[in-house]
């Protein structure tokens, strides 16, 4: 029984000292944020059927979006056929964070800025085999923005790096005990000026920096959740809670 415990204790040790050694960015400020979630009501924020990814409802619906312990959960409606649910309200320059419970297997996104039509600064969250997470994409953006650090391989426990605007900040045999899966993780967003920088974080970790070089996009958007459209992903859901958002100006 002794040496039992002691082979516990030594494996909680090593996990909470792997986790120390994660490269946590300090900087990051938790106050200032308002909720715009508060897991109790959809409230403020309403489904677009108007995106590229509705096509199979022939735009007439935008996914599937309810409400589920107290989180927003989005699956396809039909399959092949997703969509966004997005906030009423417009946003400039902000940071936004959200926690995140997705299966493995649809595809999704955090869009900055978004519009009804989907086009937006997207944080990827695509969380599939060949997917990533915390990638920066231009979605339906001139300019082909599309960076990325790393990308899932078959299991959601494996990663492989890949060259970018800076490096993954996880090593493949750390990415295990960094990205909890079946857990709620944190994912964060900053968007500020305009062309834009924008910088990404999971789990305090800052994973991708970019700076757009011309202006494309407005100004001020809704920020959104996708659901993407294709395959059948009827069964599969997305679950986030917890959104936040702080102005920066």
């Amino acid at each position: 029984m002794l040496r039992l415990f002691t082979l516990c204790l030594l494996a909680l040790v090593s996990s909470l000292s792997a986790a120390a050694d994660f490269p946590v960015d300090k900087t990051l400020v938790d106050t200032g944020f308002e909720t715009i979630f508060d897991g109790k009501s959809l409230k403020g924020w309403h489904v677009s059927t108007q995106t590229g990814h509705s096509g199979a409802s022939m735009h007439t619906s935008g996914g599937k979006w309810v409400l589920e312990e107290g989180a927003i959960v989005g699956s396809q409606d039909i399959p092949g056929n997703g969509g966004i649910i997005l906030t009423d309200r417009q946003f400039g320059d902000f940071e936004v964070i959200v926690e995140m419970r997705n299966d493995y297997g649809p595809d999704s996104g955090l869009f900055l800025r978004s519009n009804e039509r989907g086009q937006a600064y997207q944080y990827m969250v695509d969380y599939h085999s060949n997917g990533n997470l915390a990638g920066i994409y231009g979605e339906g953006l001139s300019g082909g923005i599309h960076h990325r650090n790393f990308d899932f391989l078959n299991e959601v426990t494996q990663i492989k790096p890949k060259d970018s605007l800076i490096p993954c900040p996880i090593k493949p045999e750390d990415w295990p005990a960094f990205w909890r899966h079946g857990q709620w993780n944190e994912l964060r967003a900053r968007i500020e000026s305009n062309p834009p920088k924008i910088t990404t974080w999971i789990n305090r970790v800052r994973f991708m920096e970019f700076t757009d070089n011309e202006k494309r996009h407005p100004d001020t958007g809704s920020i959104a959740l996708q659901v993407h459209g294709g395959g059948d992903f009827t069964k599969q859901f997305v679950r986030y809670r917890n959104v936040r958002v702080k102005s920066l100006k």
